[in-house]
């Protein structure tokens, strides 16, 4: 028999599966507005005929797409006709032959809409996170670093081999005293770092809640901390412009570096940062991740340049978008629902075990609602939940429909 080194494997799927972990796709072969057609991958068995699995139609609160940009014909005119132009792939690094003149428009673009001197463009917004954390970074800094930062945070963090202060989550008080006992030199290291850096996401992605941004920057300035903010869950959605949580609490000017995506309420794929003339040329010169991978298509960059347009011209959308999730969030607490608190549009419903989350989820899969179940390593384990992500494709009686499900379970626990 030939040997393989990966016969862990087996017994790691095991141990997965014993704890409801396990994961699998469903995939999408067709999307209209928040309406996605999904083939259930469990065939159905009649007597002693298996019958094959059928496509069926679900109403989906589970995208990031949260102003339905993904599906705007603006945006797709937009992309065919950059593929028209330019082709589907871009050949190259930007550094070599792959940048095109729509990456240098969609930067110059992100720069005035983020009101900074300029912009970068990344394939995606792990990337940028990647990308900025660990070019600026170096094993002698040290990061405070929120402990629920998603996992591209995290992971750049790590990869710096920077001495971590993780802080709990959105506590200023926790923060500040990492920060005395830095300034005091109370930690174990054996140099005095060279510079220290606040990290943290402006909109968590699993609990919906907003980072203290007014007092971290107070905090920044107090320890002379460079402020690095993932606006990924924010652009387009805060702020009275759409800026952003920095923007929609007046502290945009006070932050060093904002990183964030086009793949949430932009409607398309990539990352980017924003920031000084000067931090946009170091990382263009030094950025591994930007460096050494082939540039976003051009076609990409085209819906992106159309998404920021009407981000800035059809505020109409924001409105529906938030009249929705104060509505569903409402009736949710009215239900006495845990929803962790949130003030987005994800809204997590805190469910507590795996199995049982998998099992509510399932439930409303049957009824016709795809409603993703979140578990480990996502969440904590103990921290399971459902999460509903609310967009302004969602009409009201779309909300009800799920709200009288949700209410029907919640009565039955």
């Amino acid at each position: 028999m030939k040997y393989t080194g990966l016969h862990f494997v087996s017994r790691e799927l095991e141990k997965l599966k014993q704890q409801g972990l396990i994961r699998k796709f469903k995939t999408i072969a067709a999307i209209n507005g928040p309406r996605v057609k999904i083939t259930d991958d469990r065939s159905l068995m009649t007597g002693r005929r298996l019958l094959p699995a059928k496509d069926k139609w679900y109403l989906s609160f589970c995208t990031n797409d949260y102003l339905g940009l993904a599906q705007h014909p603006a945006l797709r005119r937009a992309a065919i006709a950059a593929i028209k132009k330019f082709g589907v792939g871009s050949g190259a690094s930007r550094l070599m032959a792959g940048t095109f003149t729509p990456h240098e428009e969609l930067e110059q673009s992100l720069a005035r809409f983020k009101q900074t001197e300029d912009a970068l463009v990344f394939t995606s917004g792990y990337a940028a996170n990647l990308g900025v954390i660990t070019t600026l970074v170096n094993k002698n800094d040290f990061i405070f670093c929120d402990e629920l930062n998603h996992a591209s945070l995290v992971d750049a963090c790590r990869l710096t081999g920077a001495k971590l202060y993780i802080y709990h989550h959105r506590d200023v008080t926790h923060l500040e005293e990492g920060l005395k006992r830095f300034k005091e030199n109370k930690f174990a290291v054996c140099h005095r770092p060279s510079k220290i850096f606040i990290v943290t996401d402006s909109i968590f992605s699993m609990d919906g809640d907003p980072a203290p941004l007014r007092e971290i920057v107070t905090l920044a300035q107090k320890y002379q901390a460079i402020t690095i903010i993932d606006e990924a869950h924010g652009t387009g959605i805060l702020g009275n412009r759409g800026l952003g949580l920095a923007e929609h609490l007046g502290v945009e000017k006070q932050i060093d570096v904002i990183t964030g995506t086009f793949s949430k309420a932009l409607g398309g794929i990539g990352g980017f940062v924003t920031g000084s003339k000067k931090l946009i040329s170091y990382l263009r010169s030094k950025s591994r991740p930007f460096i050494f991978t082939t540039a976003l298509p051009p076609a990409s960059c085209a819906a992106g340049l159309k998404a920021l347009e009407i981000i800035q011209t059809q505020p109409v959308l924001r409105k529906k978008l938030w009249a929705n999730t104060d509505y569903i969030k409402n009736k949710l607490m009215e239900s006495g629902f845990d929803r962790r608190g949130s003030e987005t549009p994800i809204i997590p419903i805190m469910i507590g075990d795996e199995k049982k989350t998998l099992k509510i989820a399932d439930y409303l899969w049957q009824k016709g609602f795809f409603v993703p179940a979140i578990r480990p390593p996502t969440v904590p384990y103990g921290q399971s939940r459902l999460r509903i992500s609310v967009t302004a494709m969602h009409q009201r009686t779309h909300l009800d429909a799920l709200l009288k499900c949700l209410k029907q379970i919640h009565l039955d626990r």
